[in-house]
Order: structure tokens, then sequence, then C-alpha cells
């Protein structure tokens, strides 16, 4: 009987992640892997199955002695994380199976692997298997087809420990009928919306009920009203199934902007139980939203058609949060503090602002290759790198950037917690999204915040608190869960901010040293004295990074190496 170690390779610190909220509960995770989980569904009963999800524990000796194959899935910020896992493995003989949307695009540049299964997996996975117990496996299996949903099997919920995650996630649809020139999802998964069946839908939320979740519950779809049909047959099933328990889980998801079109839809996502949904905003000028193929992101009749979505949508119940683009074609000087004052007007509180990325395989990398525009280097998970050449200037861009984020997520968190309330004087709230908490737990929760804040944010959290208890009471549990994730967020611009500063700190080291006239006359050994207290410097200011800022794949043990060799000293392997 095959002992397969399924691993799940660690994410980088990111907005999305709430890592810094999360650690105030004591939880490890945001999600579970839910694209693991549902592999591990497919393998026949002789397998014997061990999931090890590094963002909640380490990969232990034990377990890859323990293991015949390790199967990985991965997202491409996890490559650095993925990379030490294949090493290990490879060290260890256990031959690696890697499939995701990462090894999809970029399996061509990945070395160690032994077998990739790419694309959607529910029409190949088995074949794979059977060639491998054959002794005739391949070294890659592609899907013919973009395979029905309705073969999906139930995910795997019971090989983790539920109490690790702060929401679990189930998925409905693949697809999207959009096609944004950034986005890959329609290279991925196709623009025809498939879907699970109502039927399929709920097993997979008794099962999460049965092992005993209570919470959030992430639908991950990249549109969940892609095919607005299908959603619309799914969503009165929810919400008879949420009745019959007493609202056991609060839902949120992704979904277009065109959603605020939809109102009797939004009506019963209402009822089923939906409290927040993320919406691709991008910006708020329209030349760019056209440019990038987002027809859902205007209106002809409406110029503040964005706020006005919003708007709506926060007035019908749920909480939007939003994902925004610096570095479009179209941006210009004003794009920064245009993008400021759209999300502290509409009252997003959790803000997901990115720099452009050209992703292979999506109509803007196809775009900016014949424009010989994209640089000769690989995506990277630093917040702040580019891989193609902006029309912006790219240090203009950058430091645009960093006041946006650094603005929205200000030090004080005054920015942030005026957003809250914007939201929160907005917000229609559900009674059966509402539920009451006692007085006890919130207290104790609005302690635990205040031992963590900075002495700077503690007044602006003080008034915030006070405010919403006087105005918005049956709100609080949530402006207090919104008051974590502000913290999040602003300790995670610091730690960008710390980051980028190093790296920064070494140019002007190098720069100072390639500037010095090294004169015939010099002392014998200056140039190398210099040299060396350069180093000394660089490798102090490394310590006095904070430990909690650093994470694989952050860029710092490069940039430093490189610093040495620019400086003409030796580079001794980490």
């Amino acid at each position: 009987m095959p002992n397969a170690l399924l691993i799940y390779p660690k994410h980088p610190p990111t907005y999305w992640g709430n890592n810094y909220a999360l650690d105030l509960l004591g939880i490890k995770a945001a999600f579970p892997p839910l694209g693991l989980l549902t592999v591990a569904a497919m393998f026949p009963s002789r397998y014997r199955l061990r999931l090890v999800d590094l963002n909640v524990t380490p990969l232990e000796d034990a377990d890859l002695e323990w293991a015949d194959l390790a199967f990985t899935s991965t997202m491409i910020p996890q490559r650095p994380s993925l990379e030490q896992v294949v090493e290990r493995c490879n060290r260890a003989r256990v031959p690696v199976i890697a499939g995701g949307p990462h090894p999809t695009t970029f399996h061509e540049e990945m070395e160690g692997i032994d077998h990739f299964v790419l694309d959607e997996v529910e029409e190949t996975f088995s074949t794979f298997l059977r060639d491998l117990e054959d002794g005739t496996a391949k070294a890659v299996y592609r899907a013919p087809r973009k395979p029905c949903m309705t073969n999906a099997p139930v995910p795997r919920f019971d090989l983790i420990d539920l109490s690790d995650y702060h929401s679990m996630c189930l998925q409905f649809s693949r697809g999207c009928p959009f096609d944004c020139e950034f986005c890959d999802i329609t290279k991925l998964y196709g623009r025809v919306s498939r879907t699970k069946s109502p039927e399929q839908m709920m097993a997979e939320f008794d099962h999460l009920y049965e092992l005993g979740w209570r919470g959030p519950l992430f639908l991950v779809d990249d549109n969940f009203i892609g095919n607005k049909r299908e959603a619309t047959r799914l969503l009165p099933v929810i919400a008879e199934w949420q009745r019959a328990r007493g609202h056991p889980f609060s839902l949120f998801t992704e979904a277009s902007v065109n959603l605020v079109r939809m109102n009797d839809l939004m009506d019963v996502m209402i009822e089923a139980g939906f409290d927040a949904v993320f919406l691709g905003i991008e910006t708020p000028n329209p030349k760019a939203l056209r440019k990038m193929k987002k027809p859902q992101n205007l209106d002809r009749r409406d110029d503040d058609y964005l706020f006005t979505a919003v708007r709506k949508i926060q007035r019908k119940g749920m909480m939007v949060l939003g994902g925004f683009i610096l570095g479009l074609d179209d941006d210009d000087d004003n794009a920064f503090d245009a993008q400021i004052e759209f999300i502290q007007r509409a009252g997003i509180p959790i803000a997901l602002v990115g720099l452009l990325t050209a992703l292979k395989g999506t109509n803007l990398w196809a775009r900016l290759e014949r424009e010989n525009r994209l640089l000769d280097k690989p995506v990277e998970i630093n917040a702040t790198a580019l891989n193609f050449r902006p029309q912006m200037d790219p240090r203009t861009l950058v430091e645009g950037y960093l006041r946006v984020v650094g603005t929205i997520y200000d030090p004080t968190l005054a920015n942030y917690f005026d957003r809250c309330l914007t939201l929160l004087d907005n917000l229609n709230p559900v009674p059966h999204q509402r539920k009451p908490v006692s007085k006890h737990i919130l207290y104790a929760s609005i302690m635990v915040l205040r031992r963590r804040l900075a002495p700077d944010q503690l007044p602006v959290f003080s008034r915030y608190i006070a405010r919403v208890a006087r105005i918005h009471p049956r709100l609080l549990p949530l402006a207090i869960r919104l008051a974590a994730m502000g913290y999040h967020c602003e300790k995670l611009t610091r730690q960008q901010t710390a980051l980028r500063d190093f790296k920064a700190y070494l140019d002007s080291e190098l720069a100072s040293f390639n500037e010095a006239e090294w004169k015939p006359d010099a002392a014998p050994g200056a140039k190398d004295s210099f040299r060396q207290e350069a180093l000394q410097r660089a490798q102090a200011r490394k310590r006095a990074i904070p430990g909690e800022f650093r994470y694989t794949g952050d860029g710092i043990p490069e940039s430093l190496a490189a610093f040495q060799d620019a400086l003409g000293l030796e580079v001794r392997p980490a």
C-alpha cells in the first residue's frame, strides 16, 4: 500500500493572508489547501495519505522517511517554498509530483520534479496513477479539455485539523466570462463558467458541518456570478440549508463588479449568509479600464459607477473588499492620489493594492512581448518588483505605490479607521449575519488588540470603538474584527518598507564605494578596509530587520550576496 505525502508549500505574508491578525487569535493560517484536499479525494483507497501544510506545521524528516511519493500543488507566490520542498524530497529520494496554477504555467522552467500533472486533473489523475503503478508514467500530463465540475469529489477535510484555520473554503465554479488583459484565469480555466450542482455543493457543506466547522466559509470562485443562471439555482438551496441549521456559516466570495446590476441575486446572497465580497475594482481611471478590457467596471450613464456599485452592495449588507492595480499604461502621476481618494471615500477597509505584473500566457504578456517591454526576469513575490518596463518612470511608480499603501494603512491607522466608519455607516446590518456576542468576549477582544497596538494607534482605536459602540452597537463584533485586520495591514506595510529600505541601503553603500576615488597614494589596504566595513554595516542592518518580517523568498540573502560580489568580496554559500 503506497504512502502518498501531500505537501502544501508556504505562502509569503500578504494583505489577503491576515497573518498578523490571525496570530492574535492563535490561528495558524487563513485557509486550508483546497486543491490538495480535492486531489486527496481522487486517490484509490489502497493509498495511505498524509497532508503537511507548511503554513501550519513544518515538514519533518520523518514525513519524508514515511513517504513513497510526494504531491504538491502551488500558486506563483509559493515558488520559493516549493523549491525548498523539492530539494528536500530529492535528497530523500522521494519522487515529486507537481500540479496547480504555478506549474501549469511555468513547468518548463522548473527543476527537480519527477512528474507534472497539470491543468485541472479530474480526468487525468487516475490515468497518471495507473501509469505510475505500471512503471510507464510520463513526465508531463495535460488535460485534453476543461472537465465537467460534476466530476469533482468532496474534498478530504478530514486530513487537516480545522482549528488551525480561520476559514474553510469550497469551490462552486471555474472560469470567467470576462477576459481582462492582465488576468490568467481565463487562460487556466476558460471563459465558460463551469459549476458544480447544488446537490454537490450541499454535500460539501454537510461534510464540513459534520466535521464540526462553524464560522467563515470562503467560496473561492474567481467570479461567483460568472454563470448567473447556476448561481441563481444554488443560492436558495444554501439559504434553506443555513436557515435549517441556524446559519452556522458566514459566506464570502469573489465576483465581478456587475454584481451590482443583479439586484434579486444579491438579495438571495444575503439570505444565504454572504456578508462580504471581493471585487476587482482595479482603478477609478476609465481610460485604463477600457485598455485592460474591463467593460464590466464601466457605465456610460454614470461617471462614478464604481463608487455607486460599492455603496449599493454595502447597503445590501455585504462588506466590499477591493483589488487595485498601479502601473497601468494609462496611469499618470495623478493615479496615486486617485486610488487613495477612491478607497477612502468608498469605505473599503481592506484594499489590496498591487503593482501590475505581466503573467505568462495572458493577453498583457503577449502585448508587452510584441512591444519589447518584458524584462528577462522571473515573476517575483517582492511587492515592489516589476517584470516589464512601465510607461511611467519605474522609480516614480514604486515610490507612488509605497505612498499609496503607506497612506491607506498609515502608522496611526487613522485613515484605516475612517474607512471602517464609512463602511459601518453604510452597511445594512442583516440580523442572521450579525449574531450577538457577549460583552465579556467583546471586552476581552478589545483588550487583546490594545496590547498589540502601538502607542500612537491607541487614541484613534479608542475613538473608533467608542463611536461604533454608541452609533452601531450591533456592528461592534465586526468593528473589532476589522480593527484586527487593520493591525495586520499596517504591520505588513511596515514589513514591505523595511525590506525595501534594506535593499535601497545596499544600493547606496555600493554607489558610495564606486564613487570613491581610490588614488595610488591612498593608505595601504584602504580599499579592503572600506569593503569590510561596508559589509559589517550591511550585516548589522540585516540583523536589525525584525525576525517576524523575514520569510522564504524575501530577497534579502540574494541582495546581500550580490552586494558582496559587487564589492569584490568572497561570497560564501548560506
